[in-house]
This record gives C-alpha cells, sequence and structure tokens, in this order.
C-alpha cells in the first residue's frame, strides 16, 4: 500500500509534539497569556500588562484608617522570534509520520527547544532567594531550605517544580538512593536518575541551565541611610557586579508578607544589572520598601552598613532552582499566515503556537521551508522562586 502525502497539518502537529517533550522548564510554568497576544480583531500589540496581587495595611483600634488600592503591574513582551530552516522534498513528505518525525522533525525540534529554553532560563537572574552552598555537592538539606524560602514567601502548595542541572542530580540521586527500593514507580530512580515528587516538589532535570559566575565586586557600603527603591547608592569598594549577583544588607532584614514583622533573617537581594564597580548606583531587586502595604524590609539600610555578596570572587557555580508555576510566565503568538506559498500551516498544542511555511524556490529548484515560533518570557513573582547554587 502506498504512503500517503503527509499534509502540512500533520507536519506542524508532530513537530509541536516533539518540541512540548523537549520544553521542561518552560512547560512548568506560567503559560495563562498566550491567548492574549495576536486575538483576531482585538489585538493589544507584543505588550501585555499582568497585575500582580494587592497589599493593605492591617489597622489597629476602632478609628476608621481608609486606604487606597494602589495596583502594579508588570509588562510581559512577545517579541523573541526564532525558527529552523530546512528543505523538505516531495519525497520526505512520501514517508510515514514517525519515520519523518524520526528523520527530520527531532532533530530540528530539539535545537529549537533548546534554544527556547536556555532564553527563558535566564530568568533565573531575577531570582533573589537563594541557598547557599557554592563548592559543595547537592543535598536534600538544601532542597528543604530552598521550600522552606517559598513557604516563607507564601507560594500556593501545588505546582512546585526543583529543576535541577544534571550534576546536582547526580548528586541527589545518590545520596537517598538508600531510601527507596526498586519497586514499581520509585525504581526509576535507578533505571533513569529521576526523583518523581517529594518535599512538595515534582523534581526533574535539564542540561541546559547555565552556571553563574560571580563578579568581583567587594568591600561596598550603603552611600547615605534612607534609602529606598531599586537602586542602592554605595561607596568605596571594589570589583565589578555582575547581573544576577545575590547579596545582603548588613540590618536590613526580610519581613513576614502579611504581617510585617522581621524575621531576623536578612533580606537577599540581586543585581539587575551589570555594575562597573567604585562609588555610584547598583541597579538592585526587590526594591526596598520599608513602610506601607508594600513593606518588604525590616527598616532602610543605615549610612555605611557593608553590602555582602554570596559566593566567592570570580569563581562560577552552578544553578538549579525550585520554584512555584506562578514564578515565571512564558507564551506565544500566532504568526500571520502568507498567501500564495506552496503550503503553510499553523498549529497551537498546550499553548505554543508555530507556524511552518513552504515554497518553491524555482531559480534554485528546491523546497525551503521555515518553522517558526514568536515567543516571551517574564519574571511574574519572583519571590515564588529560590536559586540553589551547588558545586
Amino acid at each position: 500500500m502506498a504512503n500517503s502525502i503527509l499534509s502540512a497539518t500533520q507536519v506542524t502537529r508532530e513537530a509541536l509534539r516533539v518540541l512540548h517533550q523537549k520544553l521542561n522548564f518552560v512547560g512548568s510554568i506560567v503559560r495563562d497569556y498566550d491567548d492574549s497576544f495576536a486575538r483576531k480583531g482585538g489585538k493589544i500589540g507584543d505588550t501585555l500588562k499582568v497585575r500582580l496581587p494587592n497589599e493593605y495595611v492591617v489597622r489597629t483600634g476602632a478609628a476608621l484608617a481608609t486606604q487606597d488600592t494602589t495596583e502594579t503591574s508588570v509588562d510581559f513582551k512577545i517579541q523573541t522570534q526564532k525558527g529552523v530552516d530546512l528543505n523538505f522534498t516531495s519525497a520526505d513528505l512520501t514517508l510515514s509520520l514517525d519515520d519523518f518525525s524520526e528523520r527530520v522533525l527531532e532533530p530540528a525540534m530539539s535545537v529549537l527547544a533548546a534554544h527556547i529554553e536556555a532564553d527563558a532560563m535566564s530568568m533565573y537572574k531575577d531570582v533573589w532567594s537563594q541557598v547557599d552552598n557554592q563548592g559543595q555537592k547537592a543535598d536534600f538539606g538544601k532542597i528543604l531550605q530552598a521550600r522552606k524560602k517559598l513557604v516563607d514567601a507564601l507560594a500556593p502548595l501545588p505546582d512546585r517544580t526543583c529543576n535541577l542541572n544534571t550534576q546536582d542530580n547526580v548528586d541527589l540521586v545518590d545520596a537517598l538512593k538508600g531510601l527507596f527500593n526498586p519497586q514499581e514507580g520509585v525504581s526509576k530512580q535507578y533505571r533513569e536518575g529521576y526523583m518523581g515528587r517529594t518535599a512538595g516538589f515534582d523534581f526533574v532535570e535539564n542540561t541546559l541551565w547555565p552556571s553563574h559566575t560571580r563578579g568581583a565586586g567587594a568591600g561596598y557600603l550603603v552611600n547615605g541611610a534612607g534609602q529606598s527603591g531599586a537602586g542602592l547608592v554605595v561607596k568605596t569598594g571594589t570589583g565589578a557586579v555582575k547581573q544576577g549577583d545575590v547579596f545582603t544588607i548588613a540590618g536590613v532584614f526580610r519581613v513576614h508578607p502579611e504581617t510585617k514583622q522581621s524575621t531576623g533573617i536578612l533580606q537577599q537581594f540581586v543585581a539587575t544589572a551589570d555594575y562597573a564597580g567604585g562609588a555610584g548606583t547598583l541597579s538592585i531587586s526587590p526594591a526596598i520598601v520599608a513602610t506601607g502595604a508594600r513593606q518588604n524590609v525590616s527598616a532602610s539600610p543605615a549610612a555605611d552598613a557593608p553590602v555582602s555578596f554570596s559566593g566567592t570572587a570570580n569563581a562560577a557555580h552552578g544553578i538549579s532552582l525550585a520554584y512555584q508555576k506562578g514564578a515565571f510566565a512564558f507564551g506565544t503568538a500566532d504568526l500571520v499566515m502568507p498567501q500564495g506559498v506552496d503550503f503553510a500551516a499553523r498549529e497551537v498544542f498546550d499553548g505554543v503556537s508555530m507556524r511552518i511555511v513552504r515554497q518553491y524556490d524555482i531559480n534554485q529548484d528546491r523546497l525551503p521551508t521555515r518553522v517558526d515560533v514568536l515567543y516571551g518570557y517574564k519574571t511574574l513573582r519572583p519571590q515564588l522562586a529560590c536559586r540553589l547554587a551547588n558545586n
């Protein structure tokens, strides 16, 4: 029986299925905004404003103390287009779908997925909570410390993931192998290095987590008391600070998100941009808020308070990430369908919109084909995530 010619729709759906299997970080974060972009008759451009939860101050006593509701939002942009360009022939399209997927789509979608996933993983630099274990193997106690940070930040219990780099996964599986019997389900730990679910996390492994190389910043002091906001003015000190470097400020403690009482634990901050060094202003997150409904620290920094960076200057360490789904968002938009081509199709699978277009090149007697995804990603609530700095 002759094989039937694969249609553009079949090819697109199979490509999406393969792509979807490769994305275990993007697949475990918020995907609720895809439908907001590129809607026919109601397009919003490339930016969606995502509202953040409101916060309020609690009154003590009988006297009325009204307060305004001030909503805040973050801009979620869909602006990155990436794709893979191929040459499909008529012979290729007469293959069975399984053969075509293995020979053509698997390698193409794997490399596209890797680039999309790696882009999204750069959001780790927005996260200020970190469990410091640089130079040491990952262990379950550090995972529990990350869990505590998420609990203290009131992260919802469902949809929590611990996404490990490959070395951290090796260390944890080896450390915990004695706790499991090689029976159905849990035996995956032996056969596949897959931890499953424990401590409130779904454990997965990803080869794409980057390492983070800390800057050389040292000896910085706060320049002036009473500072607030997303800029920290410093004096003296030496060395560059890298985006993603985590630090604390002496005397600046984290508060409970609702009662605003000091926890006695230093608030961690992260540098949101590279800083060349010397006296000046560090861009930081979270913004320092010492009073009001959005208070996040016990007090503003004191003059000359030391700034202490996590890790060793100029040294690299691994990154894994524990997070609740709502910490990050990823979205795709429907690309315009061209007319007058050999074939074109656009399909959506689990929120990922992909377009495939093929056209005949009469000059070269070829059938060049392009596969495109238009996407964006955004850190929505970084307090719902925690970095694991191991090895």
